[in-house]
């Protein structure tokens, strides 16, 4: 059976890289173990649909909810004018504020793309204003959009807790240190290649001016930077569950965006209900197809077959280690942080363990390999929506993401892989488990 597994990843790999829409590649794979395995079909359906009716799966649509909500609703742009006030006049601050605008976005909305769509159109002509290549400003907040998958809570983290069994908080916890990182490597990365451009600053204040323009702002984002500390403060709190909390960030958003903001309108809800139920259906047909076909791999005892085969090739943990995270990088490239989560994470989490990975460590490592491949083409969604957003060619974009991703984002996905402390850190401060 290991012949026929191989044979429908190779199909499922081959329709992804031509492009063909997701559920008819898993049908396709799907179909491969149904007519030349013997895995009852019936069966695996009626399995998948009862996975879809677990409660923690609500919190998916309530994140994307209220990240278009977010969008439109003004909430964006308040938290940017006033991260830009502290350091707006520093040459490369602007690029700073992206980064750490996209990061606060994160961990409101939970997903990549909410932090290029709500900040993009902002900040993207206003750099380009201000001096910055359009491409490498595009390239950068982009880049910045995928701590949205890192900073918790974290759509891909609820769905690898989900499918693997593991501590959502404790995956959330996980990937913070990592996103944490890659924001000040970005940022860091941004006010050193920065100094070749030639950038209209702002006048440096004086220090009563900077605390009274902070403070001026500070009470107009108040609203919004509220947000997060309700969420995350509810959910480490002990208050509130993920769905409860995406729940919550949706009865927060729509008062805030039609009230306070005021960019909110009747229509332009409605258009945000429309896009994110549009994404939400897309998301759990692939949740389901790409289930039934792990299930699949499982009944068929795959992993057990894929750890024996990989483990006589070497023992080395190094080297695996580097093995898998190339995987992971390269399924990043072809599908989607969720769908790569569904089909690898149980498939890879018997040989982690074998070689002492804890669940939660390979939690961080399969998400920041993940979130990778949103800006890594052929797949890159997240990089061809900012060229988009941009107004620019991807071809141009694709050089300076390039730099950001080699000198600022692969050391973290190495420094995760290899230095447990770095995902580990803050799940034992919390008093989870994190034992292989």
């Amino acid at each position: 059976m290991v012949e026929v597994a191989l044979l429908a990843i190779a199909l499922l790999v081959l329709t992804l890289t031509l492009g063909v829409p997701l559920p008819y590649c898993f049908g396709s794979a799907l179909m491969v173990m149904y007519f030349v395995g013997d895995v009852t079909m019936r069966g695996m359906m009626l399995w998948g649909f009862q996975q879809l009716a677990n409660p923690v799966l609500l919190a998916i649509p309530l994140f994307v909810l209220a990240g278009t909500i977010m969008s439109e609703s003004g909430i964006a742009g308040s938290l940017l004018r006033f991260v830009n006030a502290f350091i707006g006049h520093i040459r490369g601050g602007l690029g700073v504020v992206a980064a750490v605008s996209c990061a606060v976005i994160g961990a409101i909305s939970g997903s990549g793309l909410t932090g290029i769509a709500a900040i993009g159109p902002l900040l993207i002509p206003e750099m380009e204003k201000r001096g910055y290549p359009r491409a490498y400003a595009t390239a950068l907040i982009a880049n910045s959009s995928i701590l949205g998958l890192l900073i918790p809570p974290s759509v891909t983290m609820i769905i690898f807790g989900w499918v693997t069994d593991t501590s959502i908080l404790a995956c959330f916890l996980a990937t913070l240190v990592p996103g944490l990182l890659i924001m000040t490597s970005f940022s860091i990365i941004n006010l050193w290649m920065s100094r070749k451009f030639d950038l209209i600053l702002d006048e440096k204040p004086t220090f009563k001016g900077l605390s009274r323009e902070v403070g001026r702002r500070g009470v107009h984002a108040f609203p919004a930077l509220l947000m997060p500390i309700i969420i995350l403060g509810g959910i480490y709190g002990g208050v509130m569950t993920p769905t409860e909390a995406a729940a919550v960030a949706v009865i927060y958003s729509v008062p805030v965006g039609f009230f306070i903001y005021k960019g909110l309108t009747v229509p332009s809800f409605v258009a945000a209900g429309k896009e994110a139920a549009t994404a939400v259906g897309a998301i759990m047909m692939m949740i389901l197809f790409s289930m039934i076909l792990s299930q699949m791999f499982v009944y068929e005892s795959i992993p057990q077959h894929l750890v024996q085969g990989i483990f006589a090739i070497t023992e080395n943990r190094v080297v695996l280690l580097i093995l898998i995270n190339i995987l992971l990088f390269l399924v990043g490239m072809v599908v989607n942080d969720a769908t790569s989560i569904i089909l690898l994470g149980p498939l890879l989490l018997p040989l982690m363990q074998a070689i002492d990975v804890s669940p939660v460590q390979f939690a961080a490592i399969m998400g920041v390999n993940t979130a990778m491949g949103g800006v890594t083409p052929p797949y890159a969604s997240i990089l061809y929506l900012g060229a988009r957003i941009g107004n620019v060619k991807v071809t141009k974009v694709i050089p300076p993401a390039m730099k950001l991703i080699l000198l600022g984002y692969v050391p973290v996905v190495f420094l995760t892989s290899f230095w447990s402390d770095v995902s580990l850190f803050l799940p034992r401060l919390f008093g989870y488990a994190v034992a292989p």
